[in-house]
């Protein structure tokens, strides 16, 4: 399974433009990742301020995404800024090349930076079967919540994706989670952060990694590069990984609620 990472700078509140930005950074994966993941809220950057830039399930965010996904023989999982039921979401997707999506919303709304005044938390959960894999969407702060990462009953997923606006101020959480996610989970992660500068006077340095059951990197970018790294899973070892040491038998019991 190859996944693409796509660390990049976001314009802010410019919806035309990271589109039109994203489609040439995808457009040379074709024939060579079955995943591109782009950063969180990839088409605005974290604006929890302007609704009018949230679009709904048939806008031209969704269009472009089935459009690419279609054309590039790959699916494509990021987040962006959904208007549904006159709620406001930030929306992690998932969209296959048949033009199927599926959707997860963030949980955990960063209140600080005022997330919660201005989206609705999602619910559920989802993992998606593509290509042989299974694969868990979270989106940013979701990542420090380690009871709505749990693979439960038996491994739910393969992959476990994070899309993240994550500034460089608290760089050093995220380079720490992510491993621990991994290996609490014995799943494999591919996560990605942004690079740049927002309007709020944020700087987001990236640190987008791919990690193996070993927490071995398998991709990772440096401080501030723009680019894409294409991380190469192998979901064969990582079922004979599990077969030795199934640890999941001795983890604890708790049902959501």
């Amino acid at each position: 399974m190859r996944v693409a990472l796509l660390q990049y700078p976001i314009e802010w509140a410019d919806i035309e433009t990271n589109l039109r930005l994203t489609e040439r950074r995808l457009a040379p994966l074709r024939g060579k990742a079955d995943v591109a993941l782009l950063p969180e809220m990839f088409t605005t950057g974290f604006c929890t301020d302007r609704p009018e830039l949230a679009e709904d399930m048939h806008g031209m965010t969704m269009q472009y995404l089935q459009r690419w996904a279609q054309d590039y023989d790959m699916a494509i999982a990021g987040s962006f800024m959904a208007a549904e039921k006159q709620n406001l979401y930030n929306r992690g997707f998932f969209v296959k090349p048949d033009g199927s999506a599926v959707f997860t919303d963030k949980k955990h709304l960063y209140a600080h930076g005022g997330e919660a005044n201005f989206f609705t938390s999602g619910n559920e959960r989802k993992i998606v079967e593509f290509r042989g894999c299974k694969f868990c969407l979270l989106v940013c702060y979701d990542l420090r919540f380690p009871v709505w990462s749990r693979n439960r009953s038996g491994y739910d997923y393969d992959i476990l994706m994070y899309t993240a606006n994550w500034p460089d101020i608290r760089i050093r959480y995220w380079d720490a989670l992510l491993p621990a996610r991994a290996s609490e989970n014995q799943c494999y992660i591919a996560a990605v952060n942004r690079v740049g500068d927002d309007a709020l006077g944020l700087h987001y340095n990236g640190h987008s990694i791919a990690y193996d059951t070993h927490l071995m990197p398998l991709a990772r970018f440096a401080d501030d590069e723009a680019g894409t790294k294409i991380a190469e899973f192998d979901i064969e070892a990582l079922q004979h990984f599990r077969e030795r040491s199934p640890l999941w038998r001795d983890s604890d019991k708790f049902e959501l609620i």
